[in-house]
């Protein structure tokens, strides 16, 4: 099966291959995926190299926190990117975005207030977890609606930390 990922502004054509392998670029890279606890903490070995990553869903994408960056990652297969491309549907620019935090941690930093104007890569908040402080940011240009936590507050997994619109 073709997927076609999309971080950032970057597009990279994935073929799964088979469990252990999938090929990127026209180049078959050997892989292991597999969960560590119950937590979305996955251990991932590319071509010998070992990584920890935290992969969770949201509602259009996939967020992935690897090396304390965070990045927004859409799949779709072949199938998928044709009907969205035929589709006459109108961009989600105009749906409210909700940041949820992508683990448990405390929120170190909010860097901005309700009804600032952001750009899509602009820092929203500094969330701390497990001696690591994460950056989140924007995925996209808006106006920041809500914050529902303050500085200095835990946040629990999956909760709402602010809104954009």
């Amino acid at each position: 099966m073709k997927y076609i990922t999309t971080i950032g502004e970057k597009e990279f054509d994935v073929e799964v291959i088979d469990e252990h392998r999938v090929m990127i670029k026209n180049q078959i890279v050997q892989i292991d995926f597999h969960p560590v606890s119950d937590q979305p903490v996955y251990s991932l070995i590319i071509d010998g190299k070992s990584y920890e990553a935290y992969v969770f869903p949201t509602e259009n994408s996939w967020q992935v926190l690897l090396h304390g960056k965070q990045y927004a990652a859409q799949v779709e297969d072949e199938r998928e990117r044709r009907l969205r491309a035929t589709s006459s549907e109108s961009s989600a620019s105009g749906k409210e975005f909700h940041l949820r935090s992508p683990m448990p941690g405390l929120v170190v930093t909010i860097a901005v207030k309700e009804g600032q104007k952001v750009l899509k890569g602009d820092l929203l908040v500094i969330l701390e977890s497990m001696k690591m402080q994460n950056e989140l940011k924007s995925p996209r240009d808006g106006t920041v609606s809500r914050l529902r936590i303050v500085a200095g507050e835990s946040v629990e997994q999956h909760q709402t930390i602010l809104s954009v619109i």
